[in-house]
């Protein structure tokens, strides 16, 4: 784990996400020498929501949802 302080990482973020992306280093972003935050790669599944994931037994739907009003 890398440390490095909050105004050194505004200024280089690009080539700190670059670094994250090829490497997997981990980066501890500090504030006056106190740990403040991390930066590391992504873990598990993508958090944006996947097409058909309305369906299932959590999910119900009308079966007249698409019927004329």
């Amino acid at each position: 784990m890398r440390r490095i302080g909050i105004f050194e990482a505004k200024t280089k973020l690009s080539a700190i996400v670059a670094q994250i992306m090829s490497e997997g280093e981990v980066f501890q972003i500090t504030k006056h020498g106190r740990p403040v935050a991390e930066l590391r790669p992504p873990t598990g599944q993508p958090v944006s929501p996947q097409r058909g994931t309305a369906s299932g037994p959590g999910f119900w739907m009308a079966a007249d949802f698409d019927e004329p009003l």
